[in-house]
């Protein structure tokens, strides 16, 4: 009876002891869970994005992306206003309303430029890569994972960080301890009640990569909602 005790406490510890993952071993069980053939390297694809926030009319996005090409593209339709950047390696075209050429006035209005059509590439390249784009060299992931309970839900989080010269914040990715899907991210800035945390729910499949079909975004200090991102299949 000794012996079994010794046998069962060792087995105990030593099973406790392989289910302590390190940062990299839990990206990739969530990329095996979003990404399981590798899909996002190569994405070739068309989102439809419903933004929906508070006292404003939807902004719908068609976007546009094919990853070997270097290529992206954004159409946005809000009210009657119709706004379209792509980026095709390193050339920007813009138009407003169909109007390739709009005025200096109608570009300012409506922030008709280049850094606006490379914010909106990095913001849906990044948001819609995830997890798969914590592989990007330039990040810096924390080896120490997190248990952490977050609105009543347990999670494996991850703390990822980048160089001060891409950017200063921080952010955390909340996993399913059991599926290892991507279920919360949330960002600070340098102070602790900055930041905006959000909330994923249901999956779309397209590629074969299982996106987040809802995203619902507050802010940490005082969980205002600031709005719900809605993933479609372009039809």
């Amino acid at each position: 009876m000794k012996n079994l005790l010794s046998f069962l406490l060792l087995f105990i510890s030593i099973s406790s002891f392989s289910q302590e993952l390190t940062g990299n071993q839990l990206l990739e069980k969530a990329i095996q869970f979003h990404d399981p053939n590798g899909n996002w390297a190569t994405f070739k694809g068309e989102l439809l994005v419903t933004m929906e926030t508070p006292k404003s009319a939807n902004r719908v996005s068609t976007i546009k992306i094919n990853l070997p090409k270097q290529y992206f593209s954004v159409t946005a339709k809000r009210d009657s206003i119709l706004t379209h950047f792509t980026i095709h390696k390193n050339k920007v075209s813009i138009s407003l309303n169909g109007d390739e050429n709009p005025s200096d006035e109608l570009k300012k209005k409506y922030a008709l430029n280049e850094q606006r059509a490379n914010l909106y590439k990095n913001y849906y390249t990044y948001l819609y890569g995830l997890p798969m784009k914590l592989k990007d060299e330039a990040t810096i992931i924390d080896q120490k994972v997190e248990k952490r309970k977050f609105k009543g839900k347990n999670y494996l989080v991850l703390k990822v960080s980048y160089p001060k010269e891409i950017g200063k914040d921080t952010w955390y990715f909340y996993f399913n301890p059991k599926t290892f899907a991507m279920e919360v991210y949330q960002f600070f800035k340098e102070t602790k009640d900055s930041g905006e945390y959000i909330l994923l729910s249901d999956l779309e499949i397209i590629n074969d990569i299982k996106m987040p079909k809802t995203r619902a975004w507050f802010y940490n200090k005082d969980d205002k909602y600031l709005g719900t991102d809605i993933l479609s299949k372009k039809k």
